[in-house]
């Protein structure tokens, strides 16, 4: 087994292989605004420190977000294109459920990534693998009731300490640990999600509605 794990949903531009005991290679970086210019040179890294050629991969994790439009897209396409290429099985797996995974803890928390628009990507959980309900997007001053008293991971708690006051790493997804979760799941006989963008909302971009129509003379 080698694992391809690729996450683009936040501003981790993030990717590793996973030999299905553990992580052999992983490359990230924070940059919101770059996700089509770093992944595939991220990819081309762990690929280079694992001493494999691509083709060497057996299947392809995904992260599917929540997360802005444009950005997300770029991981998925590029996972959908690997597994086209090269054969392989493409699994989605929840951007929150990896940053709930690499937490470790085991007690009830919250994991919480930056929306924009001044609000949240967030889901509860009673531990690092048992999530609670569905991912939700939300104002956070909208959500402090149920959330009152919970440990919190990702950048969208450190960035609204009031009301997520015990913030925690780690901020942001690491491919690693999507990865680690899939080869669990695998191993387990665990389904996955679709490889599909999970938006949760329209993006930011929008066609206008009253636009004039120029025609040629």
């Amino acid at each position: 087994m080698l694992l391809l794990a690729v996450d683009t949903a936040t501003p981790a531009v993030t990717a590793a292989l996973h030999d299905g005991s553990s992580v052999v290679a992983e490359s990230s970086r924070i940059d919101a605004r770059r996700h089509g210019e770093l992944l595939l040179p991220a990819v081309d890294r762990v690929l280079a420190g694992a001493g494999v050629k691509l083709d060497a991969v057996t299947a392809v994790v995904a992260g599917v977000g929540p997360g802005p439009y444009t950005g997300l897209r770029v991981g998925l396409v590029t996972a959908a294109t690997f597994g086209s290429v090269l054969g392989v099985p493409v699994y989605g797996l929840c951007t929150l459920d990896g940053l709930a995974y690499a937490s470790g803890l085991d007690e009830p928390f919250v994991v919480a990534t930056d929306a924009r628009r001044k609000e949240v990507y967030w889901a509860r959980y009673e531990s690092a693998r048992a999530r609670v309900g569905e991912p939700a997007v939300d104002r956070p001053a909208e959500i402090a009731e149920q959330v009152a008293g919970l440990p919190a991971v990702g950048a969208g708690a450190l960035l609204y300490p009031e009301t997520f006051p015990d913030a925690r790493a780690p901020e942001h997804v690491s491919a690693g640990a999507l990865a680690s979760l899939a080869a669990e799941k695998l191993a387990a006989g665990d389904g996955f999600l679709p490889p599909l963008p999970l938006y949760l909302r329209r993006p930011d971009a929008q066609v206008p509605k009253n636009y004039k129509v120029v025609t040629p003379k």
